[in-house]
């Protein structure tokens, strides 16, 4: 099958993407791009991505549902362990003993490119179990695609994606039904799914725990860096940063602190 883009084209969705979300079209995925946006040209019935370039330029609706198109959400349950095995064991007792000076018992995570939801349950699951009282603790769950977060909302998942959740966890915090597990509401109750942008800020502020794993990979490393300073300026003196494993800040100059632990490398912003 031809091309749907020609060079010029090529370089002006890929130009408008980057501006929009951060989010980097080379000329080895290309083919990925040239795929999403023949399937929306077909769902809008438009004859020319002319057209569908004048439609998502002048609604912003529409926009987002292109930047939704072309994103890749691929997740599940209890990804990386080792990364919620250094939060049991390393950081959420670091962050009560800060906790215990200031009396405040709210531990507030953001989930940054949740996809469909697997990542922000995850947390809460093992929150609810190992946090003691009288701590308690919010998740902020967003990401990009509007669809994903739409799954997410429901916290419904057919058998095929319950996979990794342990029996105690699957037991006490989902609901069998014919079709798939339901999310209870005492777990959906901790999880606040929104779109968000990773390109602007999130006006959301004194995080002490952020999650943004397999994100950064989209971005080239000017809108990385631009992404990671926001992170910075969101949390709280004393919180901790996850990347995906093959994500690194070496070489960007940033104020985070690497950090090595027995069961995960994390980053970690330490002020006082």
């Amino acid at each position: 099958m031809a091309d749907l883009l020609t060079d010029a084209e090529f370089d002006k969705f890929r130009k408008l993407i980057y501006d929009q979300s951060g989010i980097t079209f080379s000329a080895t995925n290309r083919s990925i791009l040239d795929s999403r946006l023949k399937e929306q040209l077909r769902e809008k019935q438009l004859a020319t991505i002319d057209e569908y370039y004048k439609l998502i330029t002048s609604d912003k609706e529409e926009m987002k549902k292109m930047l939704d198109s072309v994103t890749t959400n691929l997740t599940r349950f209890f990804r990386n362990q080792p990364h919620f095995d250094a939060l049991v064991n390393y950081v959420l007792p670091h962050i009560i003993e800060q906790k215990r000076k200031t009396g405040d018992h709210t531990i507030n995570i953001w989930s940054a490119g949740c996809s469909t939801g697997e990542e922000p349950y995850t947390l809460a699951m093992i929150l609810c179990d190992v946090l003691p009282p009288p701590y308690k603790f919010h998740i902020t769950a967003s990401d990009i695609s509007l669809k994903s977060l739409m799954v997410g909302q429901q916290g419904f998942y057919p058998d095929s994606r319950i996979t990794g959740i342990p029996q105690k966890y699957l037991d006490r915090f989902f609901k069998k039904t014919d079709k798939g597990y339901q999310a209870t509401q005492e777990l959906m109750s901790h999880i606040k799914f929104d779109y968000h942008n990773l390109r602007n800020d999130s006006g959301v502020r004194n995080l002490d725990v952020v999650f943004c794993r397999n994100v950064l990979i989209y971005f080239d490393e000017p809108a990385q860096k631009a992404v990671i300073d926001r992170f910075y300026n969101s949390m709280a003196p004393h919180s901790y940063l996850f990347i995906g494993h093959s994500e690194s800040l070496f070489g960007m100059e940033t104020k985070f602190e690497f950090l090595k632990t027995t069961w995960a490398c994390l980053y970690q912003k330490n002020l006082g």
